[in-house]
């Protein structure tokens, strides 16, 4: 059985941190699992948890009143689910389902925000990583609204 500091270091977005710095991610970090269709989180809830999925799919959903859940897109294997943490007011933006049956690394989302105050070096690189993280999804939803209105490219 692997050790959280080892499922972390495999994680892509924690991939060549050092020892010290997986440690301090590890101390705020649990396994979890959810069954399909239940909810990692709520739009509008405290956003105090992020998640790097180890298996399954999580749907990020936006509601609407005339047709409910709409999925925006679909996290999977190796993937972060969730920045809310990062950024104050602390509160999501989305839900989050689970698609199929998932088991998570779950991450304690004020616990590593106090690590990053007093490890500056730490919380930089974690910001650079989220970074990359949000500009990606940014870009995946650029080419869908892209797809969805039929505007062409060029």
């Amino acid at each position: 059985m692997r050790t959280l500091d080892e499922l972390i270091a495999q994680a892509p977005v924690f991939a060549g941190l050092d020892a010290d710095a997986l440690t301090l991610i590890a101390g705020c970090a649990k396994n979890v699992g959810f069954e399909e269709q239940e909810l990692l989180f709520r739009d509008g809830e405290p956003a105090d948890t992020f998640y790097v999925v180890r298996r399954g799919r999580v749907a990020l959903e936006l509601h609407t009143p005339e047709r409910g859940g709409l999925v925006i897109e679909t996290i999977e294997r190796d993937d972060v689910v969730g920045w809310s943490w990062l950024f104050e007011p602390y509160r999501w933006h989305f839900d989050a389902r689970a698609a199929t049956p998932v088991r998570a690394i779950a991450i304690d989302g004020a616990c590593l925000r106090g690590k990053c105050e007093d490890d500056k070096e730490l919380g930089y690189e974690l910001m650079k990583r989220f970074g990359h993280v949000m500009i990606d999804r940014l870009q995946h939803a650029r080419v869908r609204l892209l797809d969805v209105y039929g505007v062409g490219v060029g």
